[in-house]
């Protein structure tokens, strides 16, 4: 049986299409012919096994539906509802909310209106196997992520997503589509005595723990390689044992690894590339300048035969391939149907964008599958043998955006911090925090990429968030500005 005929029945394909049905029936019963409406269903199962200390500790799997509607009367007084009941008193309900939250609005000059009947592309589907994967199937994603760590300590969990999307509105739109995803993201944790010295840590330091990382994301489960990526949390944690370096606070030039890689490019897409940044004046984007290094390429890319995205976005909009940056030089921002409008006039030669599915209402429109394209600088331990003095930074957390107009952001390294001399790695330097602004680090001359792409997960969550991918290769940098957790 396919992923598609899984998801036909009273909660799948059929049973979407025919609650957005009864929900727009139910609009023009309660409203009248005059109610413009678009109303989503939202069938997610995330299905999860966490491990820690070696050892699962976790299975679970949720199930839920939620049906979402947008009503718009009197040329443009609008409402947005959400439930997760599908009953019909519990859909009327819904209807009766938006309607009566509309009456009270204040009339929205700017309103859109709707996308009306069109048809979303194929996409890249989704994946049988892992629609249909189990606990069984997980659970040996974590035994090969555990053995291959070679006997260090592990956390971690092993994730299978499938999201199944109906939408209609009542100027004729009708689609649906299903996606599917795999994450496995872990850690392995050296301690002093896996390291063979009792007081292996920096500085000597017996209650020493270091954490290296392992993480990846696909559209089929199939497509993991878990091994691999505890033997690298393996290694990157045991290069972790040895004495810390000495680190002044300033510049450095910096490699970064994809998973550090992944933030900045986040980053990015949600401030200075969302249309929203764009029309409020928030976004320091330079559409048609040479802003970025020429060895820059960004994509929103959701048809790609790799790709875990659906087929269109929160608003209907069909999904295409969209050059965000090329060569360095910005061509689009991501849009959703408002931004767009409001963009006509002042970039009439912006191309047509379809934002992420689930995030516009909240965040503004953000791509739902970035790629930056891999450039022709090797691996991460090529770009760090061209290092003179700088830092390997192996991931990012905890990053917070300072100024948008700059795209400045703060955050703290993790999971391995290194000093490169003379493209070597010497020793760890332990955490540190850096105050950077990211569109200032990859300015021209400033930029080599590495040819080592990797799909990376996005989010644990629910929501069409907790099923995408972001692509990305490894960078180096000629500056990255540390302010913290290293001497003065």
């Amino acid at each position: 049986m396919s992923a598609e005929q899984q998801h036909r029945g009273p909660d799948g394909l059929d049973g979407l299409d025919a609650v957005t049905e009864r929900v727009l029936d139910e609009v023009r019963r309660q409203g009248g012919s005059g109610v413009e409406a678009t109303t989503r269903a939202d069938l997610h199962r995330l299905a999860l096994t966490r491990f820690a200390g070696s050892g699962i500790h976790q299975n679970t799997e949720d199930e839920r539906t939620t049906v979402h509607l947008r009503v718009a009367l009197d040329g443009g007084r609008s409402a947005s509802v959400s439930t997760t009941r599908t009953t019909t008193m519990a859909l009327a309900e819904l209807v009766t909310a938006a309607l009566a939250a509309a009456r009270l609005s204040p009339r929205d000059a700017a309103w859109p209106g709707l996308s009306g009947p069109g048809s979303a592309p194929a996409g890249a589907g989704p994946d049988d196997a892992t629609a249909a994967a189990g606990p069984a199937e997980r659970a040996a994603l974590v035994a090969a992520f555990v053995e291959a760590a070679g006997g260090l300590e592990t956390a971690g969990y092993a994730q299978t997503t499938v999201l199944t999307s109906a939408i209609a509105d009542t100027a004729g739109l009708h689609a649906s589509a299903t996606s599917t995803g795999a994450v496995v993201d872990g850690i392995a944790r050296a301690l002093p005595a896996a390291a063979g010295d009792a007081a292996a840590g920096p500085s000597g330091d017996p209650s020493f723990r270091a954490d290296g990382v392992g993480r990846a994301a696909a559209r089929a489960l199939a497509d993991l390689d878990p091994a691999a990526l505890g033997a690298r949390a393996a290694r990157r944690a045991l290069a972790q044992a040895a004495p810390a370096q000495p680190l002044r606070r300033g510049e450095l030039p910096v490699v970064l690894e994809p998973s550090a890689v992944l933030d900045v490019v986040a980053g990015l897409l949600g401030s200075t590339f969302s249309g929203r940044g764009l029309v409020e004046g928030t976004s320091g984007v330079r559409l048609g300048e040479q802003q970025l290094d020429p060895a820059l390429t960004l994509l929103d890319d959701p048809l790609a035969p790799g790709s875990t995205a659906l087929p269109f976005d929160v608003e209907g909009t069909p999904a295409r391939r969209t050059e965000l940056v090329r060569d360095g030089v910005p061509r689009a921002v991501t849009t959703d149907r408002r931004t767009a409008a409001a963009l006509r006039g002042s970039h009439p030669q912006l191309p047509a964008t379809a934002g992420a599915h689930d995030a516009s209402d909240t965040w503004g429109p953000v791509a739902q599958a970035p790629v930056l394209s891999p450039g022709g600088s090797g691996s991460v331990d090529d770009l760090v043998a061209g290092l003179e003095h700088g830092l390997l930074v192996c991931d990012l957390w905890y990053t917070r955006l300072a100024e948008a107009k700059r795209s400045v952001w703060t955050g703290l390294t993790r999971n391995g911090t290194f000093l490169v001399r003379d493209g070597e790695v010497v020793g760890p330097v332990g955490v540190l925090r850096f105050t950077q602004s990211y569109l200032e680090a990859l300015a021209p001359g400033a930029v080599l990429v590495g040819s080592d792409a990797e799909a990376l997960p996005r989010a644990l969550t629910f929501g069409a968030a907790g099923t995408a991918r972001v692509v990305v290769p490894s960078l180096r940098l000629a500056g990255w500005n540390v302010t913290g957790g290293a001497a003065t």
